[in-house]
Parts: C-alpha cells; structure tokens; sequence
C-alpha cells in the first residue's frame, strides 16, 4: 500500500498526544497513516526521557493522504480526489529521492563490545535481585555523514531482506526504512491479534542441512522458549485490560518462521475487544509492545533509560495504518535504518530480549546477525 500527500494532519508530543490523536480520529472516517514513537511510554506510565536523539521523528505522527494506491493479487486501485493526475505526479509526489549526506558511510557503534557484556552483566544483576524478569536492551549503530540515495537505498534491502512489515516512511527529512518481520496490533472487526517475536537463529546458505539444524536448535532452545513465553504473558495480559472476559488465548507457541537472513521464534495472541473501546484505549493498555520492553514492563522501561545511550525515538515504535471502518495493522519498528537529511545524520539499532540464562557474548553476536542485512546493503556505499 501507498499513500501520499497530505489533506490533514496531527502532529504530537508525549503528554496529551494521545487525546489529540483520537480528537483526530473522530473528526470523519477516514484511511489514516502514520506512526507511535516509543516515546509515547512517558504519556502512558509517566516516564521521562534524557536521551539524545539526532533524527527527531515526532513522538505521535498521524495523517490524511490525498492519494491511496492499493495492490491485490488481480489488481492496483488509485484512490484520489483529484483524477486528473498523472501516474508520473503520483509517483514525484511518492518518493521524491532524496540523499543523506555527502560521503561514504562510515559506521560507529555506542557501545564498545567490552561495554554492551558490562551492561548485560549489570542488567543481569537487577534480574537476580527481582526488579525484572526480562528486559530488552538495544544499542545504536550510526553514521554522521552518509552518502545514500535513500529510494534505493530501500529497494536494495527489500531485495535482500524482505520481509511482511517492511515499510518506507518519509516525513519531511526524516526517513524510515523498515524491513520488519514482525506485527505489533491488528485490528479486524472486534479481534484483535498481536504476534511478538522472540528467539533468533542463523540462516545457513547453501547448506540445507545445516540451515534445519540451525532451526531445531532454535524451535528447542529453553532459553528462547522462556523469553517468547514472558512476552507471550505480557501480551496477554495487555489484551486482558481491553478484550472480553475468556477470549484472550494463544493461537500458537513457539512458532518457527523462515526469513532470508534468520529464523525467528513467533507466537501469535489473540483476543475479542469489549464493547465501545476506542483506538487510543487500545494503544494505552498494549504500547510500547512487550516484545520490545520486557517485563514487567513500567519498571524495564525505567531501566531501557537508564542503560541504553540513545532515544529510540520511532525505532521500537509502530508505523501502520488506520481504515475508515476503524480496523487498523501496525508494525514493530526494528531491522530498520533511520535518517535525517538535513543533519547528514544515519541511524539504526537492535535489541535483544536478556533473561537470567543469557550469554552476553551470545546476544552481542545475535544483535550482529539482526543488522547483517543492513550491513550489507550499507557496503555498497
């Protein structure tokens, strides 16, 4: 699905974004696109944020588009007020190409190895003491000055990493390219379903048995199970705060899908929601999403701000739409790249889920193995 142009808009911060959001909501049914930045957390549980964050996405972006381009399997339907446009201004308006900075990429890290095993360490140590059970802690891979024709930039990971939640998000110069394989919320009708993923493990090219070796051993870890299950329990109970009573159940565990570069862990949960809950209610009792945070999820969220070095900002958020029925399907914002046009500036991060059994050499390795895709693409520049 495509949308662009503008024929309305809101725009907020953190503090009554939320209120505002569903004011715009309820002036007329409507296809509205747009995002949740991770940040949305200090409205909802009354945290704050000091981080710095050098791609400035607003914390809640939701607008009307003038142009809605829908693809089936028979068909493409162009929807516009205005039909006289042409296929050519339909797309500049689109993706009109844009690059971020001036120069070769060049990649930096947050964190040095030595540090990100100190800092799972430590969040270890809060595990054991009882503040948390599990906790995802992510770091920052980043680019002061990239030279990248951001459109191809895109298709170029769309063809290496495709995946069903991919996205390209542009708001003024702040770009998003998602390759996501992961779905926060869908809403149909009354149900609602969320599929978090937890538990990752290397694709092996070229050697088939291998590559179903890699699989076994992920569809038995203990320690993956463990993870995917608390997420499993979070997500169940956000779903409990807004679904009838008995409706909320697991559809599957421990599900293993096959993406180019992973297999991942999926379990899928669904549930019925209650009469006259409105959208923001939903995204209050489900936001930010456990597979993300960790639980339980206030007091992780205190500690995500406490050890990670950059605001998430979009990243970890969700980017979706909204249909004039009032159904809606958002994204997890990972395996993503992040920029500011104006400030020459490049981003992207990745998180794993830490438990009490994890090895931190081993989530320093699997954070390496979610960005491996971007980290391809990125050599070509």
């Amino acid at each position: 699905m495509l949308a662009a142009g503008v024929k309305r808009y809101v725009k907020a911060t953190a503090g009554n974004a939320l209120h505002q959001l569903q004011q715009f909501i309820d002036e007329k049914p409507a296809w509205l696109f747009g995002h949740l930045g991770y940040d949305l957390k200090n409205e909802i549980e009354k945290l704050e944020s000091s981080h710095p964050d050098k791609i400035g996405f607003p914390d809640l972006f939701f607008f009307e588009p003038e142009i809605i381009i829908r693809l089936n399997e028979t068909e493409m339907l162009v929807e516009a007020e205005n039909a006289e446009r042409t296929a050519t201004e339909i797309n500049a308006t689109a993706i009109s190409r844009e690059t971020a900075g001036k120069a070769n990429a060049v990649i930096q890290n947050r964190f040095s190895k030595e540090e990100y095993i100190s800092v799972i360490r430590q969040l270890q140590r809060h595990i054991i003491r009882g503040d948390c059970y599990e906790i995802n802690f992510c770091q920052e891979f980043f680019s002061e000055n990239a030279g990248i024709d951001l459109v191809d930039f895109y298709k170029k990971l769309s063809n290496v990493s495709p995946n069903p939640f991919s996205a390209l998000y542009r708001l003024d110069d702040k770009w998003l390219i998602c390759a996501s394989p992961e779905r926060f919320l869908q809403k149909k009708g009354d149900r609602l379903l969320s599929q978090p993923i937890k538990g990752t493990s290397k694709r092996v090219s070229g050697d088939t048995a291998k590559d179903e070796q890699s699989k076994k051993e992920l569809e038995q870890s203990s320690k993956d199970r463990s993870e995917n299950v608390m997420v499993v329990d979070l997500v169940r109970n956000d779903l409990a705060k807004i679904c009838k009573e008995g409706t909320v159940k697991a559809d599957e565990l421990f599900g293993i899908y096959s993406f180019p570069q992973v297999h991942q862990m999926i379990s899928t949960v669904s549930g019925n929601l209650k009469d006259n809950v409105s959208f923001t209610d939903i995204i209050r009792s489900t936001f930010p999403m456990g597979s993300m945070t960790g639980a339980p999820k206030k007091r992780v969220m205190e500690l995500i701000e406490q050890y990670e070095k950059t605001k998430r900002g979009i990243f970890s958020g969700a980017v979706g739409y909204i249909t004039p029925e009032s159904d809606f399907d958002f994204n997890v914002v990972i395996r993503s790249v992040m920029c500011n046009a104006t400030r020459n500036y490049l981003s992207y991060q990745v998180g794993s889920g830490i438990t009490f059994y994890s090895k931190p050499e081993q989530e320093w390795e699997e954070c390496l193995l979610k960005v491996e895709a971007i980290n391809k693409v990125l050599k070509d520049y």
